[in-house]
């Protein structure tokens, strides 16, 4: 190796010094998975040079042979990986090296715990395979050259990860990269032969190109050639290409680690090949837990993209909608060109017949691991069913099969969990319920005792409880489920349909027309507060309530607008008093209109309050309750 040139010492990015001291004090348990990493980030830089080859073949240097090879050193206690895929110029090596060029960086590392165990989880959800090197070594040394690039703008990186790394250019004829890891005291199992082969064959078999290890010989030492002599150790053929009776479980398991840079298991997977009028093959993953990144617009989604076998780009996300950006994996095809580009993969039909069946077919996966596997389908609807609701609103084809897949708390929940699917609810209404009735609310404390839920209580009819800040958004697109529409039952004049019987709406409209001289009174104390008074169906203990317009925003999406800085739409509630209360009676019997009117507004504000509401006046309000507080102490 000639002389290094253009030496110098750079320090790491504060977030990758906090990174290295977890790795550095055995952040895994599993420390093997260092060599699963390596390489997985080797076969990405082979798969980048293929697919830059396409344009520019001479950056294939004459050599077009693509493998990764491992090999080790027992006497100097090191382990070396080396490809021949893009490799890397001086700043690239500075930039993927040194810094962690990640949306959300920070929010991940406040999530940061200092418990081993948890913080283990979200190492794996970040990915950040290369600095899984220093679990296993005190140094790290790495000599790489990037495709295209003259000889002599060789790089060699070195760090002991202890918060600075060295950088110097020298000569390294061969494109690519060769890691250089100098095992830790104690490590030293890692350079044997047989255990690399092991490793290997356990995480990376899948890997579509050749990794070579020297091949041993256990004979006379005569017998030996100078020259080592290597040999494949993975099967070398793309996953998702052989058929699926041949492929273990554990293998769709690492294949997923793989594609997603995920430690976990796959909640499930489906793997399908295309024949026809569209020729393709499709592997997709539901991952067993949420990115940090999942709710960043510009977070990394997509499928990796083959042509024909030839990869061609990570995070294609036109194959799948953005609702279903949680899902992982591969779709080669065969009907696409090998210079496809972003734009062209923006306008072509055929992505279009693509997308509408894999969204089918990923749908059809989440259906079947509701029904087979339901405590998994639990964590996944922990962890990524708030983005699932995102679908009513943008996939109108699948509507209905995404409403199936839904879950929510409701009345009949425990702790509020959201554990109830539509067909469940539909499965236990009472005879003659026509609805699906539901209520928002920014809590599943707050909403289980609202007095808008009186009246179903009594009747022992379900009532859905949805406290996710996207609900009352996912409601205004999502407005009937197996034909039965959806009502909110804060909204409107409620109307139980058949659940009421025909004594009990004349009733209703009986003491309707008893009560207008209350109604006239209470409007004028109330005047430009309310929109209207009425007498209420939906009360059988509280003795008011506010009600919401057919057509006006509920409390949750005033809210959220509010909250973002949006103006929102000037609308007043509807006040509602149940006539049978005493507190109402005892306002029907008060002579004094002054007594009347701080009354009236005491029942209003404690309305608001029940909803969930703020107080637009709160001094207003505490004022008239102490003037009543001290008349009745009087």
């Amino acid at each position: 190796m000639s002389v290094e040139t253009q030496k110098e010492t750079l320090g790491f990015q504060t977030e990758v010094k906090q990174l290295l001291h977890l790795m550095i004090h055995s952040l895994y348990s599993n420390k093997e998975i260092f060599l699963r990493e390596l390489i997985s980030n080797a076969s990405d830089a082979v798969d980048k040079l293929r697919f830059e080859a396409l344009a520019k073949p001479e950056l294939l240097e004459g050599g077009a042979e693509l493998k990764i090879r491992v090999s080790f050193d027992k006497e100097a206690g090191t382990v070396t990986l080396e490809d021949n895929g893009i490799g890397m110029s001086r700043e690239e090596t500075i930039a993927h090296l040194g810094t962690i060029a990640k949306s959300g960086t920070a929010d991940f590392l406040k999530n940061l715990s200092g418990d081993q165990k948890k913080d283990s989880h979200l190492i794996g959800q970040f990915g950040v395979g290369f600095y899984s090197a220093f679990i296993v070594a005190d140094k790290v040394e790495v000599f790489t050259r990037r495709a295209g690039l003259s000889a002599t703008e060789g790089v060699h990186w070195a760090s002991k990860g202890e918060g600075e790394f060295e950088i110097a250019t020298l000569d390294k004829p061969e494109r690519g990269t060769r890691i250089v890891l100098h095992l830790k005291k104690g490590e030293e199992e890692f350079a044997d032969g047989w255990r690399l082969r092991n490793i290997i064959k356990k995480y990376s078999d899948h890997i579509a190109l050749p990794i070579e290890l020297p091949k041993e010989f256990h004979g006379e030492e005569k017998d030996k050639p100078t020259e080592p002599e290597w040999e494949t150790v993975n099967r070398a053929s793309a996953l998702w290409t052989r058929p699926r009776t041949e492929v273990k479980d554990e293998e769709y398991q690492e294949f997923y680690k793989h594609v997603a840079h995920d430690f976990e298991n796959p909640l499930s997977w489906s793997h399908n090949k295309v024949e026809g009028k569209l020729e393709y093959t499709s592997l997709l993953y539901v991952p067993g837990r949420a990115p940090f990144d999942l709710y960043q617009r510009d977070a990394s989604k997509g499928l990796k993209l083959y042509v024909q076998r030839v990869f061609i780009m990570d995070q294609a996300d036109e194959f799948l909608p953005l609702y279903l950006r949680f899902i992982k994996g591969v779709v080669d095809s065969n009907d696409l060109s090998l210079n496809v580009s972003r734009e062209i993969l923006q306008k072509d039909p055929v992505i279009d017949s693509m997308k509408s069946a894999l969204t089918k077919r990923v749908l059809d996966m989440l259906e079947k691991l509701s029904k087979d596997k339901p405590e998994d389908y639990k964590k996944f609807w922990k962890n990524f069913g708030q983005v699932l609701k995102e679908g009513p609103a943008e996939d109108f084809a699948n509507k209905e099969k995404i409403a199936g897949l839904l879950r929510f708390a409701s009345t009949s929940s425990e702790g509020g969990e959201q554990s109830v699917a539509l067909a469940d609810y539909l499965g236990r209404v009472k005879e003659g319920q026509d609805k699906i009735y539901y209520l928002t609310g920014e809590s599943f404390a707050q909403i289980k005792n609202s007095p808008h839920l009186e009246v179903f209580r009594k009747k022992g009819i379900e009532v859905l409880l949805l406290t996710d800040r996207i609900d009352e958004w996912l409601m205004s697109y999502l407005t009937e489920f197996d034909g039965k529409h959806f009502v909110d039952v804060a909204r409107g004049d409620l109307d139980l349909g058949k659940l009421d019987s025909e004594e009990d709406k004349k009733a209703q409209e009986e003491v309707a027309k008893a009560k207008e001289g209350l109604i006239e009174r209470l409007k004028g104390a109330l005047g430009e507060q309310v929109a209207e008074v009425r007498v209420s169906h939906r009360l059988t203990d509280s003795p008011a309530i506010l009600a919401i317009g057919e057509q006006d925003l509920g409390l949750q999406m005033r809210q959220i607008l509010e909250a973002s800085g949006q103006k929102v739409p000037e609308s007043k509630p509807i006040f509602e008093f149940n006539p049978s209360h005493p507190l109402i009676e005892r306002l029907d019997g008060e002579p004094d209109e002054d007594r009347f009117a701080d009354l009236s507004h005491i029942l209003f504000d404690q309305a608001a309050l029940a909803a969930g509401d703020s107080l637009k006046d709160p001094a207003a309000y505490v004022q008239r309750l102490n003037k009543l507080l001290v008349e009745l102490s009087a």
